[in-house]
């Protein structure tokens, strides 16, 4: 997995790439969160246009993420799924727990309503 992070109007905003399979991924991810969190940005879109797999760790991954973030005070939000992800999202059930925009823009502009 690829991470590629910046800010777009005080929204983090981070390009995720590749495969979110847990392992040095997971690592990854949660600790960038982590200082996300320590340094007081609560408010995380996950641009997940260019993943193009995952598996159960990975979404093991994003349910941590949004924990992580959630007892901060603040929210994740998943933009530009492929059907892919998005079918996976649907079978788990997980598309009711997470908030998921068509495009990074509208998923920060969420945050700014």
């Amino acid at each position: 997995m690829e991470m590629i992070e910046r800010i777009e109007n005080g929204i983090v905003v981070l390009e995720l790439s590749g495969k979110i399979m847990g392992g040095p991924d997971a690592a990854t991810l949660n600790e960038k969160l982590h200082d996300l969190v320590e340094s007081g940005n609560t408010r995380v879109v996950a641009d997940l246009s260019n993943v193009n797999w995952m598996n159960s760790s990975g979404l093991g991954i994003l349910i941590n993420a949004l924990t992580t973030i959630r007892n901060a005070g603040g929210d994740l939000k998943l933009a530009s799924i492929t059907e892919k992800i998005k079918s996976l999202l649907k079978i788990t059930k997980l598309l009711t727990v997470f908030s998921t925009y068509d495009n990074t823009d509208d998923a920060v502009k969420s945050f700014l309503v």
